[in-house]
């Protein structure tokens, strides 16, 4: 496969040490010196210009590739390049974007930009920040289709509240599907009149407050997280704060900057933003810490200062920290330090491509924990077995077991049911058998 990477930095770099070792790769950015050393470094090719130019792509052999990754700096010019070599090309295109707004509008417009797979910096990094909050009951846990759908797997206590009652009595959840039951090794699909038992994993897959009102039925003895004081109003802390809004916590903001405080207060509905200086030393000692459950420290661009205020938070007994971090090598320094998960929204984002880089139909795989099933997110297209059927008419074309739990259109959540229609272009989150993963996976 020939990969085009517009943009040399930290991202496309990365990017390009993983896909050259098996592809022919080109590297294209305006800086000569940057590209140069990279050339011999990674055994890639170098084209020096303005990569959302007709010239430089076409210099850079757009006409003959089958993948072109926008990976520059600026949202802006990698949504640029991606529409030129639309017009230029039959090419596969990604495009690494910040700003959530381009997300949304991607989602729900076909084709919007000339970009195939977009790649969210910022969603990627609150995702990993947030992580399960709100669900540490869950045994696993992931999100798909850009947060719009959850899965979780958790176990059935002896003492839990649907104990003995079958799948048509537990599912009293509005977009929930039970996808399957794990027991004593054996994997169940469970119909209506399935019951469950003490001991069962349940793997639910749906809408973020469905799966969040189905663990707290649960009623696990663990206690759950209530209070998250999230540290910096930047964009990654404004969005993390309406995730966690949406899971029915009510978090807390430290702002330094009062205007910014302010709008903070007027867009975030439920969450109380205060204007405070969290860089000084001493911002946590007039809050109530034995109340907060998670620290996330979200400073702009300012890996030390959230490295301190989460240490900080370790240190006055705060149970789980989270730190942004602008260096990939900041990682394990920051957990060898002490915090509990330090997020580099770079990383994250080149390990996104990569994985779509390698399999651009599969957005998203989550094997779990016991090894039994996979869960796979997909985008469907025109030769897919589910396209233009009913699910019901559809399902006996695929391996035994799989249960296709959610289907996202246009951005927005679809509960799929027997007479539910796929069409092509929506985003199917499907469970399998380990051992079928691969022919489910060409079949859809």
């Amino acid at each position: 496969m020939r990969v085009i990477i517009a943009g040399a930095g930290r991202v496309g770099t990365r990017v390009a040490a993983e896909l050259a070792r098996n592809h022919d790769v080109v590297m294209v950015d305006v800086d000569a010196d940057r590209t140069d050393g990279l050339g011999y470094e990674l055994d890639v090719l170098t084209v020096v210009g303005d990569c959302s130019s007709i010239e430089t792509l076409q210099e850079s052999g757009i006409e003959s590739a089958d993948l072109l990754i926008a990976s520059t700096g600026s949202d802006e010019i990698n949504l640029l390049t991606c529409e030129t070599a639309k017009s230029l090309a039959d090419v596969t295109t990604v495009a690494r974007v910040k700003g959530l707004k381009y997300i949304d509008t991607w989602d729900r417009a076909e084709d919007m930009f000339g970009v195939d797979f977009m790649v969210g910096t910022n969603l990627l990094t609150i995702g990993a920040a947030v992580g399960g909050t709100g669900l540490e009951a869950a045994q696993d846990f992931d999100v798909f289709a850009g947060g719009t759908v959850q899965m979780a797997e958790f176990n059935v206590e002896s003492d839990g509240a649907i104990v003995g009652e079958t799948i048509s009595e537990a599912d009293q959840f509005e977009s929930l599907t039970f996808a399957a039951i794990l027991r004593s090794g054996t994997t169940i699909v469970p119909r209506g009149s399935t019951r469950v038992e003490a001991g069962d994993d349940i793997i639910v897959i749906g809408k973020p407050e469905s799966v969040h009102a189905f663990g707290a039925k649960l009623g696990h003895a663990e206690s759950p997280t209530r209070n998250v004081l999230i540290v910096g109003g930047s964009d990654i802390g404004y969005h993390t704060a309406r995730l966690l809004e949406e899971r029915g916590l009510r978090p807390h903001l430290l702002e330094a900057d009062p205007d910014r405080a302010r709008a903070l207060s007027e867009r975030l509905s439920v969450t109380t933003v205060r204007n405070k200086d969290p860089t000084v030393r001493d911002f946590l000692d007039d809050e109530r810490t034995e109340d907060i459950d998670v620290v996330v420290a979200a400073l702009d661009k300012n890996s030390e200062a959230n490295l301190l205020s989460a240490l900080r938070a370790k240190q006055v007994g705060i149970d789980r920290s989270v730190a942004i971090v602008d260096h990939g090598e900041y990682v394990e320094l920051f957990e060898n330090a002490g915090v509990d998960v330090a997020v580099n929204p770079r990383r994250a984002t080149a390990e996104e491509i990569v994985e779509f880089a390698r399999d651009q139909d599969t957005q998203s795989v989550d094997l779990l924990e016991h090894e039994q099933v996979e869960v796979i997110e997909i985008q469907i297209d025109e030769e897919s077995v589910l396209t233009g059927r009913p699910i019901e008419a559809a399902i006996g074309d695929l391996p035994d077991g799989v249960v296709v739990g959610a289907i996202t259109r246009n951005g927005s959540f679809l509960m799929p049911r027997g007479d539910t229609v796929v069409e092509p272009g929506d985003h199917a989150v499907v469970l399998a058998d380990s051992d079928a993963a691969e022919a489910t996976t060409s079949l859809l």
